[in-house]
């Protein structure tokens, strides 16, 4: 491997192009279709043998029985002394406590349960059939359903995090549960992964995670446990954790072929199919043909990306984006910020605004980790531009200036900060001038801002209240109806607009206004009010 592994440059494959950062892509890897056909060993962790060799060990049979304990056991009045590396249960040292003659491993965890039973109390401990004990709780941080977590959108956060979902953030080094390490030390590593095997074979993602972790911390230098965990996490949609195992396990074993050609899969759901095919050469024949015709199509459509934005072609770009994705480039952030810039180019801001919060919520710090501080830095430099365009002025200014630390040579990041700015201090300075009762000075305010954005829907529909308070009825409407053409579902344009209709006496086109509003949202009590007044005059 050495200094050829691509993980080594900086940037990130043809996305690096796309994104402004322009370097000469290679030919792209020509693929043997011809390759016999091999069983999916992606999903099989259980199947883990490499050149190395894992040393096997055969699950535990119902009637084992360890031998017994060669220990002196104190007299009964005496304490036994803890070993010198214990760990300490619940933040005070309790002594360990020396299994019975006899006893086996299915007795020691009996008894380990009902020590943890009297001091958490019983209700969230499981007992698995392999003989395992869990923690039956947040054992994955599963991704929610989009309907389940589209209510709870938030904004960007003003440090520049590429999350936008209202989610509870993981503790940060958090160490593992207390019980989970004390089995961990009574268990071979090779039996926790084993047990591990079978609950990922079951769809137990969650569970087998934990087992390999507890693995891992029994000998962190096998490289087959993080493979594991790498299939694990990926089944979970953790991508960029799994594909980071992926590198660690090959930095253990620089010839683990199995974890090059995850890895090589990883990388083109990603949106790196450069780095893709790089692994798929070094896996060797454990690589999928079928991926690797994947990996070569996506590159080939990042090619004809990179050209058609270089020619400003936006229709063609969204074209040759659509094709990468569905070959393989499901999960890429920086193609879903791709396509949202394509969108904004295109006055579709509402379809922009969309794209991406359909992209993968990623962890800011992943990414950075894993795409590089230039590529994170552009995700940042479309989030801002994005969020300019939904009238989040606040929230974009700090993804421009999280961009601007990243990648200060980044001229798109600059301009995105002085926007960003210029444009919230023209929102707050007529919003005042607004409750003051001053519209002809607020109306001059946002139209400051829209000289920065002349395509900017809250701007529009701002300025459109201000000509509805002077009587200025006509110009409220077409401020309203420029702002719709950006953003069909603003649903206060289209309120406002219907206001002006009523205002106007055209009650007909007031109606088709309020039908619209009251079909998107039926408790719309102002929209209803309307509606039947259009419905009692054209009567």
């Amino acid at each position: 491997m050495g200094d050829c592994s691509p993980e080594r440059r900086s940037g990130c494959g043809l996305l690096g192009a796309v994104f402004g950062r322009p370097r000469k892509s290679p030919s792209p890897t020509p693929v043997q279709t011809s390759k016999v056909q091999r069983p999916n060993v992606e999903n099989d962790p259980s199947n883990n043998d490499h050149t190395q060799g894992d040393r096997v060990i055969p699950r535990p049979g119902p009637n084992y029985k360890s031998q017994p304990a060669r220990q002196h056991h104190p007299p009964p009045t005496a304490t036994a002394t803890p070993p010198r590396n214990a760990e300490p249960m619940h933040g005070h040292v309790q002594p360990r406590k020396v299994p019975l003659p006899g006893m086996g491993l299915s007795g020691e965890l009996d008894t380990m349960i009902k020590d943890h039973q009297r001091t958490k109390g019983a209700g969230n401990l499981v007992r698995a059939s392999s003989g395992n004990v869990m923690l039956h709780s947040n054992l994955g941080n599963l991704r929610q359903p989009h309907d389940a977590i589209a209510s709870n959108e938030q904004t960007l956060a003003v440090n520049g995090n590429f999350s936008r979902r209202n989610e509870v953030p993981a503790k940060k080094n958090e160490k593992p549960d207390v019980f989970c390490r004390a089995l961990s030390t009574r268990m071979d590593p090779e039996e926790l992964k084993i047990l591990g095997n079978e609950h990922y074979k079951n769809g137990s993602f969650a569970e087998a995670l934990s087992l390999y972790e507890a693995a891992i911390s029994v000998d962190p230098n096998k490289a087959s446990y993080r493979s594991n965990k790498s299939a694990a996490l990926t089944a979970m949609g953790k991508l960029l954790e799994a594909a980071l195992e992926c590198r660690e396990a090959i930095r253990i074993d620089p010839y683990y072929q199995r974890a090059h050609n995850r890895l090589a899969t990883l990388y083109v759901r990603l949106g790196d199919p450069e780095k893709g095919l790089y692994h798929f050469k070094q896996a060797g024949p454990d690589a999928d043909p079928d991926a690797m015709n994947r990996a070569a199509k996506v590159q080939n459509h990042l090619n004809k990306c990179t050209e058609a934005k270089r020619q400003h072609d936006w229709t063609t770009l969204l074209k040759e984006i659509a094709l990468a994705t569905s070959a393989g480039a499901d999960s890429a952030p920086l193609i879903f910020a791709l396509k949202a810039e394509a969108l904004l180019k295109l006055n579709r801001h509402q379809e922009a605004v969309q794209a991406m919060a359909d992209g993968p919520d990623f962890d800011s710090e992943e990414c950075i980790k894993f795409f590089g501080p230039i590529a994170s830095a552009s995700l940042l430099v479309m989030q801002a531009q994005v969020g300019i365009a939904e009238g989040r002025f606040d929230d974009a200014w700090g993804a421009a200036e999280g961009a601007c630390r990243l990648d200060p040579n980044n001229k798109e990041a600059s301009s995105a900060t002085r926007r960003a700015r210029a444009l919230s201090a023209a929102r707050s300075k007529g919003n005042d001038h607004f409750k003051a009762g001053r519209y002809e000075e607020a109306r001059g305010a946002y139209g400051e801002g829209l000289e920065h954005a002349p395509y900017n829907a809250l701007l529009l529909c701002n300025r459109a209240a201000c000509e509805a308070k002077l009587n200025h009825y006509n110009k409220a409407v077409d401020d309203c109806n420029a702002a719709l053409s950006i953003r069909p579902g603003y649903s206060k344009a289209r309120l406002r607009r219907a206001d002006c209709y009523a205002k106007m006496g055209n009650w007909g086109a007031c109606l088709q206004d309020c039908q619209v509003l009251v079909k998107e949202n039926p408790n719309d009590g102002e929209a209803a009010k309307l509606l039947d007044e259009a419905k009692s005059r054209l009567e």
